[in-house]
């Protein structure tokens, strides 16, 4: 599986609540640092950074999607 987003993109992450599930809220904007090797799971990873946070995460390709 290749990454489907490129650095630089802006996209959109979903939080995770307790235990890994999905925060139902708002999904909040990033924008792509860097592209992560793919793990030995299959799953693409990503560096992503937010305006408003004075921190980088790494998530996996399924939180995120495209801006509209």
């Amino acid at each position: 599986m290749a990454h489907t987003f490129s650095v630089n993109d802006d996209v959109r992450h979903q939080l995770q609540g307790p235990q890994g599930r999905a925060d139902n809220g708002q999904r909040s904007l990033y924008t792509i640092i860097s592209r992560l090797p793919i793990e030995a799971d299959g799953r693409p990873r990503y560096r992503i950074k937010s305006k408003t946070e004075n921190f980088e995460r790494v998530v996996t390709e399924d939180q995120l999607s495209r801006t509209a």
